[in-house]
């Protein structure tokens, strides 16, 4: 038993909101739920940052199951860092895809920087499935994978194909 809930969004904090709106809606199929723009008051105090301002953005997945928050800090400004997966704290959004052929290919004539090419998963839990990692346009590391038939994760396709 836990008195923590459900995970609320995923947070990212992007370089300019309106690129990166473009590319989780038009590239990756999510859907925009609002932007705004907050100022100091309770923002500053949560992140810590005085006189911290934002333009935001919360999206749905494609599945409509998990919202994406989008930050672009106005106050401070952005420490860019390299975002490496073997950094430590560094994380990445993973996305369910039913053709992860397709998906990259489409992917890749758009411009999308690309990590890995397809790679067959040949071991564990998720073996005969298959992922690759990408970047979006800040350098943020995504997922695509696409699970084995047979998986629990294969389960994970019929929620992406019917949204609640």
């Amino acid at each position: 038993m836990t008195d923590i809930g459900a995970v609320h969004h995923t947070g990212l904090t992007v370089r300019n909101l309106d690129a990166s709106v473009a590319f989780y809606r038009d590239l990756l199929g999510c859907s925009v739920i609002m932007q705004q723009d907050k100022s100091g008051g309770y923002l500053a105090e949560i992140v810590g940052a005085p006189g911290a301002s934002v333009r935001m953005a919360h999206l749905y997945d494609p599945a409509g199951r998990h919202v994406i928050e989008l930050f672009e800090y106005v106050v401070p400004n952005v420490i860019h860092v390299p975002l490496e997966p073997w950094r430590l704290g560094n994380a990445h959004l993973c996305f369910v895809v039913a053709d992860l052929d397709a998906v990259h290919a489409r992917l890749v004539a758009a411009g999308v920087v690309m990590v890995s090419s397809p790679i067959l998963i040949d071991t564990g839990a998720n073996a005969g499935g298959k992922g690759l990692y990408l970047r979006d346009p800040d350098g943020i590391t995504l997922e695509l994978f696409q699970p084995a038939p047979g998986t629990a994760a294969h389960d994970l396709l019929a929620l992406s194909a019917n949204p609640a």
